[in-house]
């Protein structure tokens, strides 16, 4: 059992408790949004706001520049969807309804991913960090996590299908990194995820029986 332990947390030995501490309460913020994400429940924004905010100054104290600035683009969002979410639909009772993604949508997703593609890569030739392999991943993922919380703030059912595969491949990343925490937190992330996209199943379907 020791040996597990050392094995999934020792590298935090060298770590002050401040960063642990920051990277606990990020985590946890983190479950909360996904978790209220799932629910179809508006806190998944401020509960996001609070976890990126953390985020983003941790990233960019590990060198992971493309998951700084996904967390950065998600602090955006969250502010975004927040008000999307809240603004009332054509004066009626009703917020904004999960839907299906349409061919424009899937024009817009295209674009979005291209474009934080080439952005995040930029920033990594910038600080010259291509020399490592990890730039790469994270390049890739950066898209697919730019995709999913566009598609989220206007409640697209397939967020949660590019937010899953972000999240298994981030899996890795973070722990090979040496951040088991953050790790773990997308394991559970890709777990919510799953139960989400069927719950926005079912909402979607029963809506479309109304």
């Amino acid at each position: 059992m020791t040996d597990i332990i050392d094995f999934l947390f020792g590298q935090y030995k060298d770590y002050s408790a401040t960063y642990i501490l920051l990277e606990f309460i990020a985590v946890a913020f983190g479950i909360l949004s996904v978790v209220y994400s799932m629910k179809n429940n508006i806190l998944v924004y401020p509960t996001g706001i609070i976890s990126t905010f953390i985020f983003v100054y941790l990233l960019y104290r590990w060198d992971l520049f493309g998951d700084m600035i996904i967390n950065a683009f998600y602090f955006i969002m969250s502010i975004y969807g927040w008000m999307l979410w809240a603004r009332k639909n054509n004066g009626n009772n009703g917020g904004l309804k999960i839907t299906a993604m349409n061919a424009k949508d899937y024009l817009i997703c295209t674009v979005i991913f291209i474009v934080s593609v080439i952005f995040v890569s930029g920033v990594y030739a910038y600080y010259d960090k291509f020399t490592y392999w990890w730039a790469y991943v994270d390049t890739f993922i950066t898209g697919l996590f730019f995709v999913g919380m566009w598609l989220l703030a206007k409640r697209k059912l397939e967020n949660w299908l590019f937010l899953i595969v972000g999240d298994i491949i981030a899996v890795p990343l973070f722990f090979l990194k040496g951040y088991t925490l953050t790790s773990i937190l997308n394991i559970v992330l890709t777990i919510i995820a799953v139960y989400g996209y069927l719950a926005w199943k079912r909402i979607l379907h029963s809506e479309k029986q109304e």
